[in-house]
């Protein structure tokens, strides 16, 4: 018996068989486009969404302690380099700056005063140099008359056992032998002062030359202390008066009026926007072509895709996030799970972009390298 097969069934067969082999055609045509894509265009880029903005902040904390008198900025608020921030009452730091303002003054009256006792101790020598040369002249006298008067007496004692001189006259010569002899004394402690007195006059004029040798009135240690004090009183009334390092935003005050504060209490920052630049944390799987220099495009979350910035890639992190965490993995363990590590890559920002489109420090990025560029 024989079975009959409809026309139409037989009829769509080819019919499929076409469609099924078109379909396959544009399946593997579509294959052939994407892979051929990804080869010559897709696999020359990467890109993350952990992404963003950053910059080197600067914090503002006083040189000097003292109470805070006036306050003028607050947060939000944009500065000038040079725009004043905060002021420290200068009272202290004015009384600090006129006491080394006396002291200079009366170190280079000492050092005048060095300079003219040089000329008084140096006619101090020679007085006390004539003083010697007198009481020398006093001693040889003094010798002279000793020995006359030791010779006379000798001379009479000789003559008194025979008679010849009585004995009034041997007891003048044994006077007249005691006062040579009590004058020899004191002329040798003359002599002895005299000698004294001139080598401590040398003494003070050589102690009062090494007070001013080899230096001037302006070069003088004692001189150049006192202005070095001077100078710093001035720095440190300068400092009483806090301005901005850079231009930017004012952000976290913390310093009130009133309050007193010390050197280094930190009291505000400034964060200078325009010098933004953006951290991408890229997987360390995609970082094998990545080169500093390369072009980035980047996305903000705040304007959306209407908005494209143009960057380059200035370098990379010395390690993996997680090796500078707060508590670093500890991977030396029996259950360890390998985790893919993400490096922090720095993107410098277009100035101008980033002036029309300006950023915030933390606002989330997506950020896109060409890896074709400077590879």
């Amino acid at each position: 018996m024989s079975q009959n097969v409809p026309a139409s069934t037989n009829n769509n067969e080819p019919r499929r068989n076409r469609l099924l082999l078109a379909l396959g055609g544009v399946v593997g045509t579509a294959a052939v486009v994407t892979a051929a894509y990804w080869y010559l265009y897709g696999s020359h880029f990467v890109s993350t969404d952990n992404a963003y903005a950053a910059v080197e902040i600067a914090q503002v904390t006083p040189s000097v302690g003292g109470t805070i008198s006036e306050v003028r900025v607050t947060d939000t608020q944009s500065v000038r380099k040079g725009d004043v921030l905060v002021v420290i009452d200068p009272t202290d730091a004015k009384l600090a700056l006129a006491q080394a303002e006396a002291d200079l003054g009366s170190a280079i009256r000492r050092v005048r005063g060095y300079v003219a006792n040089d000329s008084g101790l140096a006619a101090q020598i020679a007085a006390r140099a004539a003083d010697e040369r007198r009481a020398a002249a006093q001693l040889a006298s003094a010798e002279a008359d000793f020995e006359r008067a030791k010779i006379d007496l000798q001379r009479r004692e000789a003559l008194s056992t025979s008679g010849s001189v009585s004995g009034d006259e041997l007891t003048r010569a044994q006077n007249a032998f005691a006062a040579a002899e009590a004058n020899l004394t004191v002329a040798q402690a003359a002599t002895a002062q005299a000698k004294a007195n001139r080598d401590a006059a040398i003494g003070s004029k050589d102690a009062n030359a090494a007070l001013i040798a080899n230096s001037t009135e302006e070069t003088n240690p004692e001189v150049a202390l006192a202005r070095a004090r001077r100078d710093q009183a001035a720095v440190d009334l300068e400092r009483t008066i806090i301005r901005a390092p850079l231009d930017g935003v004012v952000a976290k005050r913390q310093v009130q009026l009133g309050q007193r504060v010390q050197a280094g209490t930190p009291l505000l920052a400034v964060v200078p926007v325009h010098e933004m630049h953006v951290d991408a944390n890229f997987k360390e799987v995609q970082l094998e072509n990545v080169r500093a220099g390369q072009p980035v495009t980047l996305t903000a979350d705040i304007y959306g895709s209407s908005v494209t910035y143009k960057g380059t890639v200035e370098g990379f992190s010395g390690g993996s996030g997680a090796a500078f965490a707060a508590i670093p993995a500890q991977n030396a363990t029996g259950n360890w799970i390998k985790v893919v590590q993400r490096v922090p890559v720095r993107i410098k920002l277009d100035a101008e972009q980033l002036a029309a489109n300006p950023l915030r420090v933390g606002l989330s990025m997506t950020a896109r390298i060409d890896t074709r560029g400077n590879s």
